[in-house]
């Protein structure tokens, strides 16, 4: 879990495009992010398995 510090300083304009730091708005976590959900993987594992992301069915062959 992020810190308040982390998240508000990731939230700040950068000085350059390149440092953009996208985070998870559920937990804050930077690593492992999805843009399309704007989730981190586990919180995107979490939701999926409770089905409260559209579109998502866990997959099986």
């Amino acid at each position: 879990m992020a810190t308040q510090a982390q998240i508000s300083k990731s939230s700040k304009q950068p000085k350059f495009s390149t440092r953009v730091v996208r985070r998870c708005w559920h937990c804050g976590r930077k690593r492992g992010y999805m843009r399309k959900f704007r989730l981190c993987r586990i919180c995107f594992r979490e939701f999926a398995n409770k089905a409260e992301l559209p579109g998502v069915r866990k997959s099986s062959w």
